[in-house]
């Protein structure tokens, strides 16, 4: 199997109790390039829980997790940090240090993280780079400002850019659209595809929206028009498939396919979980 086509992540038969209360239940799953995974699931439901267990952050009872072909689960602290430095992740809320300036912030991985990218950048102009990921997603002009003078949406924007900076192979977006208005969210989640179509990232989804898996699963980023352009039949019929749903309940994945599965589903807790992402 080449590179193109060997997962990035896989987890198997994966669990992790608090307690009394299951936050990962035999959970399986596995992501190659390019492909996404939008997880729905009620509070509780363990989906962040799930997304710290894919860079180590917390460590599971049982089952096995492999990143980029490394097993995390037996990985010491040493071993996780090449890991994590090659996994993007946007954390709720942004999650931007307020005494940095934003370049400082989208800078900080570059200069902070031993990745590949960041290793060969070494002596490399950090504020240019950290420019041209603000360029990525349309902020370059707040550079030099504090994420206190920008709005909620440009915030997690920031985020996006920083979580981005060294072109990790994967990216991991906790609620990348709570707490943002209609018309922001879908600017947000506009920038998201379009990673992962220009640089052929593989994304794990956490998310309260329908509409975000919507925007994954029917569309994709046209670098000619550099927009977002509606995936049509036949040839695209691979595309669709490349986003998968998971709901997930009480620690378990109760339900794993395409939207059109998702929609099929005639269980009910599967059920809230389409289209009801803003009403």
């Amino acid at each position: 199997m080449d590179a193109a086509h060997e997962p990035i992540l896989e987890f198997k038969d994966v669990s992790l109790k608090f307690g009394d209360t299951w936050a990962l239940r035999n959970v399986s799953l596995d992501l190659k390039p390019g492909e996404t995974r939008i997880i729905f699931g009620a509070a509780g439901a363990g989906k962040t829980t799930l997304l710290k267990a894919v860079i180590g952050l917390v460590s599971v009872d049982s089952g096995d997790i492999k990143l980029f072909g490394k097993d995390v689960t037996s990985a010491t602290e040493t071993d996780l940090f090449p890991l994590r430095a090659r996994a993007g992740v946007l954390f709720q809320e942004g999650g931007l240090f307020d005494s940095l300036t934003v370049g400082e912030n989208v800078e900080y991985p570059l200069i902070n993280q031993k990745s590949n990218r960041a290793s060969s950048l070494i002596g490399a102009d950090t504020e240019n780079l950290a420019k041209d990921a603000l360029r990525f997603v349309e902020l370059e002009q707040t550079f030099s400002q504090f994420p206190s003078e920008l709005s909620g949406g440009m915030r997690r924007r920031v985020g996006i850019a920083r979580a981005i900076v060294t072109e990790p192979p994967l990216v991991l977006y906790d609620s990348p659209t709570a707490g943002l208005d209609p018309i922001t969210a879908n600017t947000i989640m506009a920038l998201v595809a379009k990673e992962r179509d220009v640089r052929n990232s593989a994304s794990l989804i956490v998310s309260h929206r329908y509409q975000d898996g919507e925007i994954m699963s029917d569309f994709r980023y046209d670098q000619e028009q550099e927009e977002l352009v509606a995936l049509g039949d036949g040839k695209d019929t691979a595309l669709r498939e490349r986003t998968k749903f998971m709901v997930m309940k009480e620690g378990s994945v109760v339900f794993l396919g395409t939207k059109h599965e998702l929609e099929a589903s005639s269980d009910k807790y599967v059920q809230k979980f389409i289209r009801h992402g803003d009403e």
